[in-house]
């Protein structure tokens, strides 16, 4: 047998192992396994990790509390100036009404995300949050990290100051939005005026500390390299090693559109999604959860990535606003994906936002 043959045998058995691979390991993966090997490999993994026999959703709604923003993301089409005709800031009524309609329909989480929005005070969040959790029983996972730092920066705030009243407030817990890729190059060419990938960072550590779980993301496929891909894992696997305090990992595509691709890139198809996803499981070897990506893939692609390492398939997302913007129009009742884990061979349950069954 060759070098190199023994080379690629010692990474599979390496793999399949579970041991902890390298970053230039991953990337090997990445480059040269194939689509069947990597998904193999992945549902092996995925299958020791989490229960083999069932696939996880949440049942919640995504609220865009605000689509005012200064940042100007050239991959967002949701965005608005706060001149603009349709700029909007939702109503502490008009959340409630959409919070109400989500219980009505077995939800129990809202997601609330809005722009960086410069001329509202800090206590227009706080009281939105007492004015929930007083008026509604349902988990409030909100505020990514980019929000969070620009709350930090315009009220002259400590990280531990603004998320400690959050959480005193009510927030229960914060997504991982705003990560895209947590590589500086990256970051200062997809949006330069969004926070380093370090501040993004410390953010999440510092919920970790306080007592708040996250969930970290990746959107890929745009202007990053593959090593690039690997680097925003290997941040993700430090901190988790160090806080324990990420719930999930959640990957998806960037979502071309002739508004916000003015370079005319070509969308991630679903070998390169696969595998990216299957690398993720192999690599995060201290996340229990992985996501599928049915909003921007497809049902169809959706139901094969069980096979490559999501034990979840999300969220039956009542309402989105940002993806949907660039033309991710995909949708699903919850009978339709209970359907389509069903289908792929998995007992559907479904979950809260920690993992703990409804």
């Amino acid at each position: 047998m060759t070098t190199d043959l023994l080379t690629q045998k010692a990474l599979k058995d390496k793999v399949y192992s579970g041991q902890r691979i390298s970053s230039e390991e991953a990337l090997e993966l990445l480059q040269n396994w194939s689509l069947t090997d990597l998904g193999l490999a992945a549902d092996h993994l995925r299958r020791k990790r989490t229960d083999p026999s069932m696939v996880t959703y949440i049942v919640d709604r995504n609220i865009n509390y605000s689509n005012v923003c200064y940042v100007d993301c050239s991959f967002c089409g949701f965005y608005r100036h706060e001149k603009d005709k349709d700029a909007y800031v939702l109503s502490n009524e008009e959340i409630g009404q959409k919070i109400q309609e989500t219980i009505d329909l077995g939800g129990t989480q809202v997601l609330m995300q809005g722009g960086l929005h410069p001329n509202l005070p800090f206590s227009h969040y706080t009281d939105l949050l007492r004015y929930i959790k007083k008026n509604y029983s349902i988990h409030i996972h909100a505020f990514s990290p980019p929000e969070i730092l620009f709350f930090a920066d315009t009220y002259k705030m400590s990280l531990e100051e603004v998320i400690g009243q959050l959480k005193e407030a009510g927030l229960g817990s914060i997504p991982g939005g705003g990560a895209e890729i947590l590589v500086d190059r990256v970051r200062d060419k997809v949006s330069p005026l969004k926070c380093k990938s370090d501040a993004w960072l410390s953010v999440m550590s510092t919920a970790h500390k306080l007592g708040l779980k996250t969930t970290a993301t990746m959107m890929f496929g745009h202007v990053e390299t593959l090593e690039e891909r690997i680097e925003h894992l290997k941040r993700f696997r430090d901190l988790q090693d160090e806080t324990n305090g990420f719930i999930a990992f959640i990957p998806w595509t960037f979502q071309p559109s002739s508004q916000v691709n003015p370079e005319g890139r070509q969308p991630v198809g679903a070998d390169d999604y696969l595998k990216t996803l299957a690398v993720s499981r192999i690599y995060l070897d201290n996340f229990d959860n992985i996501q599928a990506s049915w909003l921007t893939q497809g049902h169809k692609i959706g139901q094969i990535a069980l096979g490559f390492g999501a034990n979840d398939m999300g969220s039956i997302m009542i309402e989105e606003n940002v993806v949907s913007s660039v033309g991710a129009f995909f949708t699903v009742t919850t009978k339709e994906l209970r359907r389509l884990i069903s289908e792929a061979g998995y007992s559907p349950k479904q979950r809260e936002v920690f993992y703990n069954l409804v």
